[in-house]
């Protein structure tokens, strides 16, 4: 039986400001990716979400993001490779303090937004976030992007003592070199859930997705990712572990996948 996990952005509340379905979505998935504070979330947040992953058997992993509350972390910054290295060191030991805290070993690490989207194909930013994660804790799992530049992230793992996996999105459209459409873009984000559990299927089994213009990709998938952050979330991520579970895939965290 083929193991697949199933990962979403969680604890981006912040405060008295709900973001995100939490509670009903993580009943679904196998891995959690929690905010450290810099795009979203807060020390009380992070605990919270910390325990509640806990208490429903799902992986943890630490979701650094630029200091970019405002744009919510999707706006691209202007920052070095070392800053880069030195943010993201803090944000994974902030987590992993909560971790500690909750009896929880962190799993792994996924950078957010548009730090994520600007690691790929980036020698020097994606070896920053390497060096974070190796600093750290090398046991830790780098979740980046599967596709054309997967190749460069296996090669700076490798370098850096750290393992890699490689992710795909059910619910966003990709352009043809592979890349995530950008959200600006209509039809970037997608919103029918049917449509998301095909492509989701299509991505775990086939190890393919398809492009906008048409084009058939090859992608390495070890892990799905889904989005809490939209109205239809639930019925998504739902949607997409009933079509993997009917068609014989095995959800498990990516700990026990890697």
């Amino acid at each position: 039986m083929k193991r697949i996990d199933i990962n979403c952005d969680m604890g981006e509340s912040f405060g008295a400001y709900r973001l995100g379905m939490d509670g009903e979505v993580i009943r679904y998935i196998s891995s959690a990716n929690i905010a450290c504070g810099f795009h979203a979330g807060d020390p009380r947040v992070m605990s919270r979400t910390v325990k509640l992953a806990s208490e429903n058997g799902v992986g943890v992993g630490a979701h650094p993001g630029y200091p970019d509350r405002v744009g919510f972390g999707r706006r691209n910054m202007d920052c070095t490779p070392d800053e880069v290295r030195d943010d993201v060191i803090y944000q994974i030991a902030a987590l992993k303090g909560f971790c500690a805290f909750h009896g929880v070993k962190l799993q792994h690490v996924k950078p957010h937004g548009s730090l994520y989207n600007m690691c790929v194909g980036n020698e020097p930013l994606s070896r920053a976030v390497a060096e974070a994660i190796a600093a750290v804790d090398r046991s830790l799992i780098w979740v980046t992007l599967g596709g054309a530049q997967s190749g460069l992230a296996r090669k700076i793992a490798d370098e850096e003592g750290i393992h890699v996996v490689f992710e795909a999105f059910p619910d966003r459209a990709y352009t043809s070199d592979g890349k995530l459409a950008p959200r600006k873009l209509p039809g970037a984000v997608i919103t029918d859930p049917q449509r998301a559990a095909e492509q989701a299927l299509r991505m775990a089994k086939e190890g393919s997705v398809i492009a906008t213009g048409g084009a058939v990709i090859e992608i390495e998938v070890q892990t799905l990712c889904v989005h809490g952050d939209n109205p239809s979330a639930l019925d998504h991520v739902r949607m997409i572990r009933q079509a993997l579970e009917a068609e014989g895939l095995y959800i498990v965290p990516l700990g026990t996948s890697a």
